[in-house]
Order: C-alpha cells, then structure tokens, then sequence
C-alpha cells in the first residue's frame, strides 16, 4: 500500500544542508525557503533547508503517517514529518522536524480520523441528528512501512443512536496494533440534537446594580465575619 500511494503522489522532496542556524533562518525564510531538521538514532543531527511550497504540497498528503524520501546532496532519507512548528501571526510553518526512523522497529504515531458521507446521511441532512467525535486520533503501533495513512469511516448509512467502534475499522490487524483503545469503545457516534433552551435572564437596570454596588460597599466587616461562621458551620 505504502509504496504504490509514494509513488502515485510522489512523496519526495529535496533539500540542502543549511549553516543558518538560530535567528538566521529568518533569511531563508524572506527567500521562500523552510529550515529544518533531520534526526534519528545512530545519525548525527543535520540542519536543512527546502522549498516551503514543494514541502506544504507533500505534507498536505502525507500527514505525519507517510514516509517521504527526503534527498539531500548525494544522499536520501526515509523520514516522517514529526513535528511542525507554526508562527502565531501568520499561521505559516516556521520550521519541520523530519524523524528517520529504523524501518524494521515498530514505532507509535497518531493517525487521523477521516469521515466521509456526511452530505449522503438523510439524519444530518436533515438536522435531525449530529455526528459526534469520542476520538479524532487514535494511536497505533506498527512498522514504518505498515503506518495507515488515516482510519476512513463512511457514515452515509448510518442509523440515529448507532456507533463506530474500533473493532469496526478498516485496517490491517496482523500488521497494526491499536494501543490507546480497547476494540469495543467508541470513536464516533450518530445522535439527535438536542434543543436546550436557555433559561431567559431579566436584564438589570442601571439603579439595580448601582444599588447592589452601594449594598456590598456598606457591608460591615463583622458582617462578613459572621456569614463566614455561619458558612463554616
């Protein structure tokens, strides 16, 4: 599976080794470029540098699931993106952190769940009901090659009340382990809406609250002190 969908959507991406470090990078970033990192066991940390939009069109495909080949110079590297870093003004990535991972050790990573049918469901259609998440990651075990890219649920046909648990889900059992749930427990969930009416508040009039000001001003201190006793016993 791993290997027909990497080359479907070719799931590679060049780089070059960088020197800027530390606030430097602001430069590559003036430049449309994207530092980053690759690291794993047995390797020396190595600082890089790729094109941010070649790398935004790999990451919307791959997520943090899919391993990429990752060439920089004369070498290339299987890796997972393992972490982004965003700025908070913008909303752009700042900088990725790319995980080699040793391909024959099982290793845990989140997989994200995927909902399809909702426009096909008549309940939601209708307003009748709403789809609700218990789960929207679940966490899995497996080799690098055996990650699934995201668990997909179709909920065109499903029925108000009824639930999706785990033992219900689309993956290869033999090669992927579930280790945050048990098989029986819920991940999404097809139930009515409920109304709830809220509770209508007279609104204060200025003199009201003035005046309710004015009341805890004037309260004495033995006062307090004895609704405070009172309180306590």
């Amino acid at each position: 599976y791993w290997w027909f969908y990497q080359r479907i959507f070719k799931l590679e991406i060049n780089a070059e080794k960088r020197k800027e470090l530390g606030k430097k990078t602001r430069f590559l970033r003036y430049e449309g470029n994207l530092p980053g990192v690759i690291y794993g066991k047995k390797m020396e940390s190595i600082p890089v540098s790729l094109d941010y939009d070649s790398f935004k069109k790999v990451w919307d495909r791959s997520g943090e699931t899919d391993l990429i080949d990752i060439k920089v110079d004369t070498h290339s590297y299987k890796v997972l993106i393992k972490k982004i870093q965003l700025n908070p003004v913008s909303g752009k990535i700042d900088h990725v952190e790319f995980y080699k991972p040793d391909l024959t050790e099982k290793i845990e990573v989140q997989v994200p769940i995927e909902v399809m049918g909702e426009d096909k469901n008549e309940h939601i259609k209708s307003g009748e009901a709403m789809l609700f998440y218990v789960v929207d990651e679940i966490t899995v075990k497996a080799l690098p090659m055996d990650l699934p890219h995201e668990f997909t649920i179709d909920v065109s046909q499903m029925e108000v009340g009824q639930s999706i648990t785990v033992k219900e889900l689309n993956y290869d059992k033999d090669k992927v382990e579930i280790v945050d749930l048990e098989i029986d427990e819920h991940v999404i969930r097809l139930d009515k809406m409920e109304e709830q009416k809220e509770e209508e508040v007279a609104p204060v009039s200025e003199e009201e609250a003035i005046a309710g000001m004015e009341a805890i001003a004037e309260k004495k201190p033995e006062d307090e002190e004895e609704e405070n006793k009172e309180d306590k016993e």
